[in-house]
Parts: C-alpha cells; structure tokens; sequence
C-alpha cells in the first residue's frame, strides 16, 4: 500500500512537473513571437496541424492586415495633405483680390450708403480669410502634417513678443496690457505656443472694453503658467466647458466679429504640448485663461 501511495504521488509530480514544462514552453514560443512580431522579422516557422502552427497563421494573417491598413492610412493622410494644400492656395488668391478691391474702391468717392456696404464686404471678406486659416492650420494640427516639437525654452521671450503684437491694438481701445512674471523655463514649440497664446489675446482685447489684460507668468513644480487676465464682462460659468468646443460661441458674444475656433486651437495646441488649458470667470468681474505647459519631460 505504501510503494503504491508512493508511486501515485511520483506519478502525480512528473503530471504536474511536465504540465509546467509544457506551459513555460509554450510561453517562451509566445513571447518570441511577439518579440519578432514588434521588431518586424515575424515569419511562420511551423507549418503542422498544431494549435501552435494555427496561431501563427493567425499572427501572420493580423500582421498582414494592419501593414495594409498602414500603407491606406499613410495614402489617406498624402490625399488629405494634398487636399488642405490645394484649399489653402486655391482660396488665398481670391480672397486677397477681393481685399484689394475694396481698398481701391475705398479711396473713390462713395455715397454713404456704397460706403457702408463697402465696409461690409472687406469685414466680411476678412472674417472668410481668418477662417480659413484658422481651419487649414487645425486641419494641418490634427492629422499630423504640421507637427509639434516642444523644446526647452525661457518663456519670456515668447510672452513678450506676443504682447507687443496686441499693445497697439489694446492702446487703440484705451486698454492697458501688461506683462508681469519672471524668467521660466518650460518644454513648448515656439510658433504653436504664440499661436496659443496670441488666440487668447485676441479674445482679450476683443471682448474688454474698459480697463485692460494682465499676462503674467507663472512657475510650479511641473508646470509653468501662462495667464492672461481681462477685466472684461466675464463668462457664465455653464459656459466654461463648451467656450473650448469648435465653432461655439457664447451668446452674449454673437454681435463680436469671430468665428469660434481660436479656443478649441488654443486647447489643441496645448495637448500636442503635453500642457493643458483652463479658464476662471464670473460675469462682471473679467476672465482668466491659463496655460500650463510642462516643465520637463515626463
């Protein structure tokens, strides 16, 4: 009885230990397959009726396929880049004629009724060439043909340029716009940055109509901040989330000249950035919209 409990034990540890054996093998085949699979030197080695064999097949077939999705991919993204090029030269032509015009035809003698309609024609002329800019550049953003490629900087340089782009514009309303902050250093692409920023801008002294914007700078531990403070007449706070929406406008802003969109790129951008954006706001009391760009990389 002894010799026979013992050999049924024995039995059941060479079951166990060849079980084993067999599950490591079979996840050391796994692995080396997928290792092959990542670094593109995958081929079927075994042609049997095995599980094995049928799960290469399987690898090889999956393979196959997302090489081909690959290639379609990268084919509608060429089309998708030619077609952007095409909208963008094929409109700019036509639209700056259409500026030219109403300048020339600006400094003839009008009746003032002309006049007003004039004026019409250029604000709204102007209003379709932003937009498609504004388009052609998200459009360029979001598939990837324009790509961003944040780089340690001092941001300073960057806010300082940007707010001197707006000074004149800002005095023009009897606005103040300032600069405050110190030397930060941050990880951003320089022209998708000012990009940013310069939408905020716009917004800022688009929509205040007394006072002026404050942008100051900001460091934290992971981020810097860039903020641009208005004291213009606010934003509901039921707002605060869809004012980042393509195209939404808030209805108190309807009658302002503008399209939608300078938010929603500004929030593109960021996330290209790996950096994000936010706005505090109450009506009455003006906006601030921050930046926050990483420091380092993470």
């Amino acid at each position: 009885m002894v010799i026979a409990a013992f050999l049924c034990i024995a039995a059941a540890l060479g079951v166990v230990l060849w079980d084993r054996r067999k599950q490591n093998r079979i996840l050391k085949n796994l692995e080396g397959m997928l290792e092959r699979a990542m670094d593109g030197s995958f081929t079927e080695s075994d042609f049997s009726e095995s599980r094995y064999s049928a799960l290469e097949t399987r690898l090889a077939r999956y393979l196959q396929a997302s090489e081909l999705s690959g290639r379609r991919l990268a084919k509608e993204k060429d089309k998708i880049k030619t077609l952007i090029a095409d909208i963008s030269h094929q409109t700019k032509t036509p639209i700056s004629n259409i500026l030219l015009y109403g300048e020339l035809l600006g400094e003839l003698e009008q009746e003032p009724e002309g006049r007003r309609y004039l004026e019409s024609l250029q604000q709204q002329a102007e209003k379709l060439r932003f937009l498609i800019e504004a388009l052609v550049k998200l459009s360029r953003l979001e598939t990837g043909i324009l790509a961003v490629r944040p780089k340690s900087g001092d941001l300073s340089a960057l806010v300082r340029e940007a707010v001197a782009q707006y000074r004149e514009r800002a005095g023009e309303k009897g606005l103040f716009l300032e600069m405050e902050g110190e030397e930060t250093i941050a990880l951003f692409d320089e022209k998708w940055t000012n990009e940013a920023l310069c939408n905020l801008l716009d917004n800022a002294v688009k929509y205040t109509e007394q006072g002026g914007i404050t942008v100051r700078i900001r460091p934290y531990e992971l981020y810097s901040c860039i903020e641009v403070r208005d004291t213009g007449k606010g934003i509901p706070e039921e707002e605060h989330a869809r004012i980042f929406s393509r195209f939404y406008r808030t209805q108190d802003n309807e009658t302002q000249e503008g399209v939608g969109i300078g938010l929603y790129l500004a929030r593109q951008i960021l996330s290209e950035e790996g950096g994000y954006i936010k706005v505090a706001s109450k009506v009455g009391e003006g906006s601030v919209f921050s930046m926050y760009l990483p420091r380092s990389v993470r």
